[in-house]
């Protein structure tokens, strides 16, 4: 849970640790499409300023997007995404993995209308 100060989403204490709720903002974030543009994630001084956060948070943070397989990060250059970070951000919410799911049910099921059509075809019905 956040709390939303002057622009600024603050972390608050809700039982769970600040960098995994960090780390889950950011991934819903990705998962937006927020950092796709460039690829590059916030710095740690970013995210200290943004959640209300210390450095060691903000580190832990993108230590977990690291082992999620959402961010690689560069000595000296900051945190990048992963080749399918969106999509793996969005399947690691269930809500996204059923959208996910029935979006790949509706493109078989035209791909399978179209293997009907053109068999029909092939079988001259």
């Amino acid at each position: 849970m956040t709390v939303k100060r002057l622009g600024v989403q603050m972390v608050e204490w809700t039982g769970k640790p600040a960098y995994q709720q960090v780390a889950d903002q950011l991934r819903g974030r990705i998962a937006a499409g927020e950092f796709t543009a460039s690829g590059k994630l916030p710095s740690l001084a970013e995210l200290q300023k943004t959640y209300g956060v210390t450095v060691t948070v903000a580190r832990d943070a993108i230590r977990q997007l690291r082992t999620d397989g959402l961010a690689v990060s560069h000595q000296g250059k900051g945190a990048f995404l992963t080749v399918d970070s969106a999509k793996a951000a969005r399947l690691a919410d269930p809500a996204g993995a059923i959208t996910e799911l029935r979006e790949e049910v509706a493109d078989l099921r035209g791909e399978v209308a179209e293997l009907r059509e053109r068999l029909s075809a092939l079988e001259g019905n």
